[in-house]
C-alpha cells in the first residue's frame, strides 16, 4: 500500500472518529464550512418520491450525511480565519433503479460499473475579510468506484460518494507545508 494511501486511510479514520465523538458530545458542526444544495429538485438522483415511504432516496436522508462529511473533513484543513462554501449543483449516486426487474425491485438500487457516481459542485474559500482566496467548479467522477478499497464507510450506502468527496477535499485543501 502506498504511503499516501495509508496516510489517507488513517486520516479518514481519525476524522470519522472525531466526527462521531463530536456528535456524541453534542458539539455543533464546524462554522467555517457551509454546504448548500442548489436546486436539488433538478439533481439526477436524490429526488423526492411519493412512493419512497422511508425517504431513502430523498434529500432528507442523503443531504445531511454529505453535509456532515464535507464539514468534518474540510474544517481541519482550512487555515484559521478562512471559510469554505461548497455548493452542490448535481448528484448522481452510484447505482440505479431498474424498474424492468419488476415491482419487488422498485426500491432497490442496483450497483453496477455502468452506473458510476458523479457529483458536480462549486466552492469558494474566503479569508476573514471576505476576500476570495480560492474558488472553482468541479465535476467529480469515479470510474473505478467498485475497485477501490473503501475506508471508513464500508457499510454506508453513500460510501462511493463519500470516498469521492473525501479524496477531493484532501486533494483540494491539503495544508501546504
Amino acid at each position: 500500500m502506498k504511503t499516501s494511501t495509508t496516510l489517507r486511510f488513517l486520516l479518514a479514520g481519525f476524522v470519522g472518529v472525531t466526527a462521531l465523538a463530536r456528535a456524541a458530545a453534542g458539539q455543533p458542526a464546524p462554522k467555517n464550512v457551509d454546504v448548500v444544495f442548489s436546486h436539488p429538485e433538478k439533481f439526477t438522483d436524490v429526488k423526492e418520491n411519493s412512493m419512497d415511504f422511508e425517504n431513502e432516496r430523498g434529500g432528507a436522508n442523503v443531504f445531511p450525511r454529505l453535509q456532515e462529511l464535507v464539514q468534518n473533513q474540510a474544517a481541519p484543513l482550512l487555515p484559521a480565519g478562512q471559510k469554505l462554501t461548497v455548493t452542490f449543483t448535481d448528484i448522481d449516486l452510484a447505482g440505479d433503479f431498474e424498474p424492468w426487474r419488476g415491482p419487488q425491485f422498485d426500491d432497490i438500487r442496483i450497483v453496477k460499473d455502468i452506473y458510476i457516481p458523479r457529483i458536480t459542485l462549486s466552492f469558494t474559500v474566503t479569508d476573514a475579510d471576505g476576500k476570495v482566496v480560492k474558488q472553482g467548479d468541479r465535476r467529480l467522477v469515479d470510474l473505478a468506484f467498485q475497485t477501490r478499497i473503501t475506508r471508513a464507510f464500508a457499510n454506508d450506502p453513500l460510501r462511493y460518494e463519500k470516498d469521492m468527496l473525501t479524496d477531493w477535499i484532501h486533494d483540494e485543501f491539503r495544508k501546504q507545508g
